[in-house]
């Protein structure tokens, strides 16, 4: 049986949480649809514990912070959220309905279709050494989730930017040991993190190589040394021990099903209306990063204003008779309905 809902927003990235409470003051039922298996988006999957500082109000949070927040902020409209899965189809049925379905069978029939996937669903790219992807998830991984899991233990960091960098800075102080391997001398990464991690390699806290992974070693199932190929002349061999391998290569960022909507695009981006930003589907919007339009700038505070105005516009649509207005939660009666809130608690 399908779900029925006002609105169906494919993305729970912090701009697609926000635009369930947008949706909300409007009145506006939502369900929340996501690939990852938890929400949160890039700032859970990618930097949960990196402080993020141009949010208005909030002078310093983490990733994960501001994802706590967000769900704590659209509580009152009880999110209804569909996770660990992806739009598979869809199917215009009428002048404004959709039916949408989703990897695991999920089933939904909605009004509106908000797009908040960020630059689409991002994949990591993987080590290519045969047969090491059978250490997924217990000894190769390509995000850190729990740094404290890595203490005590010869980490192998592979990567020249940011992210490798990052965490080569926040393990080596708990690893037994650590080695950062790039391909190369020249870093991706901030200079002020490459100064650091080579201060530390010289004090004899961390170890940097250049080169690329040949073979590992297994024992009993357990994966235990690496070989890399140097960037000498000589192209020698150096082996070192391992308990946990990181790869951050990167991320390979996929449209998906998304590409066959028919949506205009522009370089893989959704073009808009800057007033709606509904796209060149009527009843089907783009915000956040997975958008593009003149003088766009992929900001989290950029995609909250285009929820507010994707909201608005919705809500216009669905009652295009009547005027909507902007009322505000100070002073509202009926925000303070919806939210859930007294005028004595404000």
């Amino acid at each position: 049986m399908s779900i029925k809902t006002d609105v169906v927003i494919v993305g729970a990235g912090p701009v697609g949480l926000f635009q369930v409470f947008e949706l909300g003051l409007q009145g506006l039922s939502s369900v929340v649809i996501d690939s990852l298996p938890q929400s949160g988006g890039q700032c859970t999957e990618l930097y949960p514990d990196k402080p993020i500082f141009d949010i208005p109000a909030i002078p310093e949070c983490t990733g994960q912070q501001l994802i706590d927040n967000l769900e704590r902020q659209i509580a009152p409209f009880n999110p209804d959220m569909h996770l660990d899965q992806t739009v598979e189809e869809l199917q215009k049925r009428g002048d404004q309905d959709f039916y949408l379905k989703t990897s695991i069978g999920s089933e939904f029939e909605c009004r509106a279709i908000v797009i908040a996937t960020g630059a689409g669903s991002f994949t990591p790219v993987r080590v290519r050494t045969e047969g090491i992807e059978r250490f997924e998830d217990s000894q190769l991984f390509y995000r850190v989730r729990d740094p404290k899991s890595h203490a005590d233990k010869n980490i192998v960091i592979l990567g020249g930017g940011d992210s490798a960098l990052d965490w080569a800075l926040e393990l080596a102080p708990i690893a037994k040991s650590l080695t950062l391997v790039n391909r190369t001398e020249r870093f991706r990464a901030a200079q002020s993190s490459v100064d650091k991690l080579t201060a530390m390699a010289e004090a004899g806290d961390a170890n940097i190589m250049m080169g690329t992974l040949n073979r590992f070693v297994e024992q009993d199932g357990v994966l235990k040394e690496l070989t890399f190929v140097m960037r000498d002349e000589a192209k020698t061999e150096k082996t070192i021990p391992v308990d946990d391998l990181l790869v951050f290569f990167g991320l390979s960022p996929k449209l998906g099903p998304l590409e066959n909507w028919g949506l205009a695009l522009e370089r893989k981006l959704v073009t808009v209306n800057v007033s709606s930003f509904e796209t060149s589907v009527p009843g089907i919007y783009a915000i956040g990063d997975i958008n593009t339009y003149d003088g766009k700038k992929k900001l989290i505070l950029s995609g909250f204003h285009e929820a507010a105005l994707a909201a608005f516009s919705i809500m216009q649509n669905f009652e295009p008779d009547k005027k909507v207005s902007v009322q505000y939660t100070t002073t509202s009666p009926l925000m303070h309905e919806r939210l859930g809130v007294s005028s004595g608690d404000t």
